[in-house]
């Protein structure tokens, strides 16, 4: 199972969802990102959705609801994100 962090324009997690492997090309990060996002999208369901790793394996940690993503390092936080990063 994969999971995708839907971040708002604040780059905050809003919602964390499971997508089953075999509708994200096999849950692989990075290849099953833009696969998972696709299959989202196909169930009309809107946003911006990020892979994340519930063991923590990549994006420093799991996107819990409320969590901060940081584009700059490509990674979710329990900290807010600095306007300047």
């Amino acid at each position: 199972m994969a999971h995708f962090a839907c971040i708002n324009d604040d780059n905050i997690v809003q919602q964390v969802i499971v997508v089953a492997n075999d509708d994200c090309g096999g849950g692989n990060f990075p290849e099953s990102e833009p696969i998972g996002q696709a299959f989202i999208a196909s169930l009309g369901i809107e946003g911006r959705w990020l892979q994340t790793s519930f063991s923590g394996s990549f994006r420093h940690q799991y996107a819990g609801i409320g969590c901060y993503y940081n584009a700059l390092s490509d990674a979710f936080t329990t900290e807010p994100v600095d306007a300047a990063d």
